[in-house]
This record gives structure tokens, sequence and C-alpha cells, in this order.
């Protein structure tokens, strides 16, 4: 039994040893010429590769839908609402105020002396005058003709029925 364990542990620290030894510089010279090969050659050239394909694509879609969107929003919303706000408050207030000193200003003095003018002169002359003479030839010739007429009729027809009626009785 002591010469299966001596074996054993001789076989295993020998084939552990050795192994180890063995596929440690196999392993460091394979990784060593491997990594070189692969640092050296295909690393550039796939770096190279994929940052140019990456940076590219990358830069060339998000610089442009960045900017358009961004310049797009920017330009559509600020200056549009911008635009859009200033010209209509400019405008309206602008206008409003125009019109509203145009029309107290010109207009109202416009229509003051207008109707004080024209409407008074002309109330005063021709309506003061064509009533007056109106009135004055109509209610004369009405008293004259109707009322004349009516009332001697209506006394000489009263006045006679009456007079009659009582000095027949």
């Amino acid at each position: 039994m002591a010469l299966l364990t001596y074996l054993l542990t001789h076989l295993l620290t020998y084939l552990l040893t050795h192994l180890l030894i063995y596929s440690l510089t196999y392993l460091h010279t394979y990784l060593l010429t491997h990594l070189l090969t692969y640092l050296l050659t295909y690393s550039p050239t796939y770096s190279l590769i994929y940052l140019l394909t990456y940076l590219l694509t990358y830069s060339l879609t998000y610089l442009l839908t960045y900017s358009l969107t961004y310049l797009l929003t920017y330009l559509l919303t600020y200056l549009l609402t911008y635009s859009l706000i200033y010209l209509l408050t400019h405008l309206l207030t602008h206008s409003f105020t125009y019109s509203l000193t145009y029309l107290l200003t010109y207009s109202l003095t416009y229509l003051l002396t207008y109707l004080l003018a024209y409407l008074l002169t002309y109330l005063l002359t021709h309506l003061l005058t064509y009533s007056l003479t109106y009135l004055l030839t109509y209610l004369l010739t009405y008293i004259h003709t109707y009322l004349l007429t009516y009332s001697l009729i209506y006394l000489l027809t009263h006045l006679l029925t009456h007079l009659l009626t009582y000095l027949l009785h």
C-alpha cells in the first residue's frame, strides 16, 4: 500500500508539474503568438474597419437625424411660433391702435363736423322753413276751408233746426 501511495503521489506530482509546465509554456507561446498576430494584423484592420463603419454610420445617422430633427423642430416651432406670435401681436396691436386712432380722430371729427355743419344747417333752413310754410299753409287752408265750412254748415243746420223746432213748439 505504501508503494501504491508513493506511485500515485509521484505520478500525480510528475503529471501535474510536467503538464502544468508544458501546458503553461505551450499556452504561453500559443497565446503570445496568436495574441501578437491577432493584435498586429487582425485587430488593427478590424478595429479600423469597425471604427470607420461605426463612426461613419453612427455619426452620419446621428448627426443627420439629430441635426435635421433639431433644426426642423427648432425652426418650425420656435421660428413659426415666434414669428406668428410677433406678427399677430404686432399686427393686431398696430392695426387696432391705428384703426382706433384713425376712427377717433378722423371719423369722429368728420362726422361731428358733418353733422353739425350740414345737418344742423339743413334742419334749420330746410326743415324749419318747409315745415313752417307747410304747416302754416296747411293749417290756414284747413282752418279756412274745413273748419269754416264745417262750422258754418253745422251752425246753420243746428241753429235752423233748433230754431225751427223751438219756434214750432
